[in-house]
């Protein structure tokens, strides 16, 4: 048995301890380096070895992550030291590698001399069980270090897989003579690889988990932004302000914000407007006033074409009937300017803009009264401002509602328990006017004020809405410092908004040329 002669219970009974402390410092690690750096240098500690190396099993392959030896001042891979650039040892070569068999095998090797004679073969290398040791021969005539003492120790998940090994280089007892691995160590590096593998799995798990939260949180936003072709870009506009503006704002001491807040913030930017899944289409996509499924416009122009042709038969019927031709032609020619006077006029309406003077939506009344336009037509061409009707702006407005419904009734852990109000805050105001909760200012967190920033900005300098041109920079930011003043959004955020340059980094990444005139 190698090594039985090293066992001393106290000895042990510390070493014992030290796997506890190492046990719960893995437990609690988050750097994924700290963590295998934790279980390499606790390998060494627990057996006084000289060296070791941990590598991790990618396919058929084990590679070498962290190397160590006191003897040589050796130390790579871990928290800022370079990764082993060591070639990769091959599963396929178990008949022959001490540490591709452990994996494939599953099984500990424990070896007491790799230059012991009944052992090795001085002139192949290679040992009873078919080892090739004659790279390790090599690295230690050039390094002028000797190799004595192994164990090699496979770490197994779960699921019994091998997701790695341990390789000790090495035994040394009290007073630094080499000596073979004791079958203590063993146990103790057997225990340590074992809560390895749980806590490498686990953060595996975890870091799985989290992409995956990540890429559906992302696909959601496409597929919002897809379902619209004019609001495409929106979902992933947004989030980059946010974070740009949190930036600006934790530097300017507005706010604190730790990696988890961070990540918080991102997510519910990305979330934000997650209720537009329930939005209909044709409200969406209202890019006229008169449009639903198609725009009704060419209803009322082939309309006003039928009551032009009526007017020409009259006028021409007149004539027929001994009519002055010169007066009913000139009655024409007035009445058919009139009409395509009124239609460009219509048409002009129809677009739709930031508002519509009191004259302009008298005249639609008269054109409806005068039979020209049904009631539905007068109604929808008199809207003031953009292209909704009122209940179609509440559908518009009803996505906030379903952005906090949906996002209320996910179990967020408690790093992401604010994702809700941060998300469904970008269209509440400072004064309380906003919704869905009319929250005031003080009411709302940091970064759901700078939520409702980004998202007007982003809205005033998009290219692709429907309904409006793309907004010119200097234009957008005279709205914002407005909004500001009138409580709509935060005036201190709005500040560091203007003088941290959010804007303009924004500007040059996402706006067309010719919106940039600052």
């Amino acid at each position: 048995m190698p090594g039985s002669a090293r066992v001393d219970v106290g000895l042990l009974i510390a070493k014992i301890e030290r796997l506890n402390r190492i046990g719960t410092a893995l437990s609690v690690e988050q750097d994924p380096e700290r963590v295998l750096e934790a279980i390499l240098l606790g390998a060494k500690e627990l057996t006084d070895a000289d060296g070791g190396t941990l590598y991790i099993r990618a396919g058929d392959e084990l590679r070498f992550r962290l190397v160590r030896n006191d003897t040589l001042r050796i130390a790579f891979g871990g928290p800022g030291k370079p990764l082993p650039t060591l070639p990769a040892v091959r599963l396929s070569d178990s008949a022959h590698s001490v540490v591709a068999r452990a994996a494939v095998t599953g099984m500990t090797i424990n070896i007491s001399d790799a230059y012991s004679s009944a052992a090795v073969d001085q002139e192949t290398g290679q040992d009873a069980d078919g080892f090739d040791f004659s790279g390790t021969r090599a690295f230690d005539q050039a390094m002028n270090y000797r190799s004595i003492s192994l164990l090699t120790v496979p770490m197994r998940n779960h699921e019994g897989l091998v997701i790695g090994a341990l390789q000790m280089i090495n035994a040394r007892d009290r007073d630094g003579t080499v000596e073979a691995f004791s079958e203590a160590d063993v146990r103790l590096v057997e225990s340590l690889a074992s809560q390895a593998a749980q806590t490498l799995t686990k953060r595996d798990l975890i870091d799985g988990l989290g992409r995956l939260f990540d890429s559906f949180v992302e696909l959601i936003a496409t597929a919002i932004d897809e379902k619209s072709p004019y609001t495409g870009g929106h979902c992933r506009r947004v989030p980059e302000l946010t974070m740009a503006l949190a930036e600006a704002a934790t530097n300017a001491g507005l706010m604190t914000m730790t990696e988890a807040e961070r990540y918080e913030i991102r997510v519910a930017s990305w979330l934000h407007d997650c209720g537009k899944i329930t939005t209909p289409e044709w409200v969406m996509d209202k890019a006229t006033k008169l449009q639903s499924i198609n725009d009704r416009i060419e209803l009322v122009a082939l309309r006003f074409a039928k009551r032009a042709a009526e007017r020409e038969a009259a006028c021409w019927q007149g004539i027929a009937e001994g009519g002055d031709r010169a007066v009913a032609l000139a009655l024409l020619r007035e009445q058919v300017v009139a009409i395509d006077d009124d239609l460009t006029f219509i048409r002009k309406a129809n677009i739709g803009g930031e508002t519509m003077i009191a004259a302009d939506q008298e005249r639609i009344r008269a054109l409806g009264r005068a039979g020209w336009l049904t009631a539905d037509e007068v109604r929808n061409l008199s809207i003031a401002r953009g292209t909704l009707l009122p209940e179609e702006r509440e559908v518009i407005n009803h996505h906030i509602v379903a952005t906090l419904r949906m996002l209320e009734k996910l179990p967020f852990p408690a790093h992401l328990a604010q994702v809700p109000e941060i998300a469904c805050g970008h269209h509440e105001r400072m004064d309380g006017k906003g919704y869905p909760k009319g929250l005031t200012r003080e009411q709302m967190s940091v970064p759901a004020r700078i939520m409702g920033i980004a998202d007007v900005f982003e809205a005033l300098t998009a290219g692709d809405r429907p309904y409006k041109k793309a907004m010119k920079l200097s234009e957008a930011l005279a709205i914002l410092a407005t909004m500001a003043r009138d409580g709509h959004i935060d005036p201190d955020l709005h500040r560091v908004f203007i003088e941290a340059k959010v804007w303009q980094a924004y500007a040059r990444k996402f706006l067309q040329a010719d919106q940039l005139d600052l």
